[in-house]
């Protein structure tokens, strides 16, 4: 492919995907081309293709070193495969590279495009590399699979700083944050204190809290409500996908995924398969993207030029049948129209719909560093043991243990799926045969070699051991959770 512009351009990598990914990214650059971008794209191959080829991660190293080596990646959607297989690219790049931030704007076109949310303005920065989506995932027994959540203080820093960034950059009012700290009081209860600190020290910005799930509600209904919302993986990928969809449709919403030294950009729908090679695929979603790459390596011009030329299109209701409304769109267009309208509109701006202006925009800017935090003191107190037990029930299995344990280690409690059957429960809770079995000391130091002795106690007693978790006080604080019941 040639170079969009011969002037000063900047090398990006682009990669076309799968399904409907070749057509909206021919689409988008032949945009990006008629606007005169000064981007020299590098063409990589990624997905199913090279799934298919062995590459179980569906990228081949010659790609990763275009990406490094361009910093800027223009990606189509790609086709994940579902339940086994491969693990996700677009997880496996984003951790890779570091792409801690994934910014995702939702905003209404009314009347152009049907909402029942006509002044929603939203943008969700979701935190991109922890959470659930590490991946680390174990059948444990016959019937237990687990999934680990794992929440950091750097990386939650980094993400809630960087919403407050982007909201003093783009002179946003208030950030929000989400999270379900009063069930998961380690994990989400960090993410909500290292939110509150930072919000001290933006004190021009507004700041709030809400549980995810009620949270969640008022977005739905009230999106207006909100300005900035941060929160960690799960809730963010879920969430900006509500918010895309209620705004008008998923397919008009690009992102922005941005870390120290690279950064992708990519719509935020899928590949959907069935449609592809048909001429009706949405390009929106990849093209407003492509407006957000623009910004972010500084050719605002181009991006005004863009952006403004699709809310024209938007705005004379040349439509894509995703959004096709009787009555209100007047031509319903394939992919490649839709991308010629776009074209036909350069250097037009809207007349109804508020027009967009970059050209004081800042890059997308990055988070400062996380803070040093200084160390605690951490105790061992004691070790949670799982066990795979599918004998009797916990009134057989707690004495039974009870008398197994090495010499100085009390069995506490034992937990079913978190709730407490041991002692003392009750006889309505049901059971699965993957227990968690809590063991304590009564010395004021516990040493790793005490555990040990405890493990090859309870194995020589023929009891199956599948995992361990160490019990820590840090500086006097129990660094687990208490139990249920």
């Amino acid at each position: 492919m040639q170079n969009l512009s011969s002037v000063d351009p900047t090398p990006i990598t682009v990669a076309y995907g799968d399904g409907i990914g070749p057509d909206i990214m021919e689409a988008t650059l032949n945009v990006l081309r008629a606007a005169g971008a000064r981007v020299a794209p590098e063409v990589i191959e990624i997905g199913e293709k090279v799934y298919l080829r062995g590459v179980e991660n569906g990228i081949e190293p010659s790609a990763w070193e275009s990406v490094r080596r361009t910093r800027v990646f223009l990606k189509a959607p790609i086709t994940t495969p579902q339940g086994g297989g491969y693990k996700s690219l677009n997880v496996s790049m984003r951790k890779a590279l570091g792409l801690y931030a994934n910014v995702r704007p939702s905003i209404a076109y009314p009347p152009f495009v049907h909402t029942l949310h006509p002044k929603m303005d939203v943008v969700i920065v979701r935190e991109n590399e922890e959470d659930l989506y590490g991946g680390i995932e174990h059948r444990q027994t016959q019937q237990v699979y687990q999934c680990l959540k794992l929440i950091t203080r750097p990386g939650s820093e980094k993400v809630i700083r960087y919403a407050f960034e982007y909201a003093k950059a783009y002179n946003r009012k208030k950030v929000t944050c989400f999270m379900k700290d009063n069930i998961m009081k380690l994990t989400d209860g960090v993410f909500h204190q290292i939110f509150d600190s930072v919000a001290k020290e933006y004190p021009e910005i507004q700041s709030e809290s809400w549980i995810v799930d009620i949270g969640a509600a008022k977005l739905a209904s009230t999106p207006e409500m909100f300005d900035v919302i941060v929160m960690p993986n799960l809730y963010g990928d879920i969430l900006s996908d509500v918010t895309a969809q209620i705004s008008g449709s998923v397919g008009l919403a690009g992102s922005a995924n941005i870390g120290e030294t690279c950064a992708m950009f990519e719509a935020i729908h899928g590949s959907a398969p069935r449609l592809a090679g048909q001429n009706r695929a949405n390009p929106s979603g990849l093209l407003l993207a492509a407006v957000m790459m623009l910004v972010h390596i500084n050719q605002s011009d181009v991006a005004t030029k863009v952006h403004n030329a699709w809310l024209r299109t938007i705005e004379d209701g040349v439509h894509t049948r995703d959004i096709f409304t009787e009555g209100v769109s007047r031509q319903a267009v394939g992919t490649v129209e839709f991308a010629e309208a776009v074209v036909a509109r350069l250097g037009r701006r809207p007349e109804v719909l508020t027009p967009v202006e970059y050209g004081n925009a800042p890059r997308i800017p990055t988070a400062s560093a996380p803070r040093e935090e200084p160390h605690a003191d951490r105790r061992l107190v004691g070790v949670d043991v799982f066990l795979n037990w599918e004998g009797p029930g916990p009134d057989t299995l707690g004495p039974a243990l009870s008398a197994a344990a090495a010499q100085g280690w009390t069995l506490r409690v034992i937990t079913n799926r978190g709730v407490k059957v041991w002692p003392n429960g009750f006889p309505e809770t049901f059971c699965t045969d993957h227990w968690r079995c809590r063991f304590q000391m009564d010395q004021d130091v516990v040493r790793p070699t005490d555990v040990v002795k405890l493990l090859q106690k309870l194995v020589d007693d023929g009891f199956d051991v599948i995992k361990t978790e160490n019990l820590y006080l840090f500086d006097g604080v129990p660094g687990f959770s208490a139990v249920h019941g």
